[in-house]
């Protein structure tokens, strides 16, 4: 068995100058992502519901790596595919892991296969600045302060366009990001946000209404995909603010822990 941690959007997202590549950098989600198990020796069959992975692009990925594969394998993501949770970059690189392989290899096999990825793959994926069409690590920007996040998803699935750039020049943000605390950096992230809700909608997001409400330090969004994160100073998030969230009409409520003790 192999687990493989997703993120739950991406603190900031955009074009580094307005013809610039797509650079990230992701919100880690440690405590959920995808387990991918393996059975017996036989023909290697791809199982999971919902399906993460389609068996013809694991068979393209395997062989991309130069590795094989036998049995049952059965993927099991903890966030719906296409929620902006990183759910096929992780089951990619936890099927890698099963064959033994780890590393850039494994970056440039899930872009290969997707055209685009999330930074997964690499120990410390919120310490990266990271171009998700090239799967090239463009800089380390430090880590990200211990703090509390209340996650959960507004509106439809979106499957991620490889080919798709249209994304808000986010230059400013990149350069201000490394020497920003733990307040800084929930700005940044909501100024973000709000760049890539104007250019791509949704208008009616109502994440950052219900922050203040909940007197979050920020918001964080997926910039492709319907993860929405709240993001508050460790133990100062309230009691109830999973139901208010759900009452909001999100779906999938949770919270986690993500960064780093200063």
């Amino acid at each position: 068995m192999v687990f493989v941690a997703g993120h739950f959007g991406e603190w900031l997202q955009g074009r580094l100058g307005p013809d610039g590549p797509v650079a990230l950098v992701t919100l880690a989600c440690p405590d959920r992502g995808v387990t991918v198990t393996r059975q017996g020796e036989g023909p290697l069959q791809v199982f999971g519901a919902p399906e993460v992975l389609a068996p013809a692009l694991v068979q393209r990925f395997l062989r991309d790596l130069g590795v094989t594969l036998k049995g049952e394998v059965r993927i099991e993501p903890d966030f719906p595919p296409g929620g902006g949770a990183g759910m096929s970059t992780a089951a990619l690189v936890a099927l890698a892991r099963l064959a033994g392989v780890e590393g850039a290899a494994v970056a440039r096999a899930c872009l290969q296969v997707e055209g685009a990825s999330d930074p997964v793959m690499w120990p410390g994926a919120d310490r990266l600045l990271w171009a998700s069409r090239r799967a090239e690590v463009l800089d380390t920007v430090g880590p990200v302060p211990q703090c509390e996040i209340l996650g959960g998803f507004q509106g439809a699935p979106e499957r991620t366009d490889p080919t798709d750039v249209r994304f808000s020049d986010v230059a400013d943000l990149v350069a201000d990001w490394p020497r920003a605390g733990l307040a800084g950096k929930a700005a940044i992230a909501s100024e973000s946000a709000r760049r890539c809700s104007a250019l791509r909608g949704p208008t009616d997001d109502p994440t950052e209404a219900l922050g203040e409400d909940l007197g979050a330090l920020g918001h964080a969004r997926a910039h492709t995909g319907p993860a929405r994160a709240l993001i508050f100073a460790p133990g100062t998030m309230p009691d109830g603010a999973e139901a208010q969230m759900q009452e909001a009409g999100y779906t999938g409520v949770f919270r986690f822990m993500t960064g780093e003790p200063e």
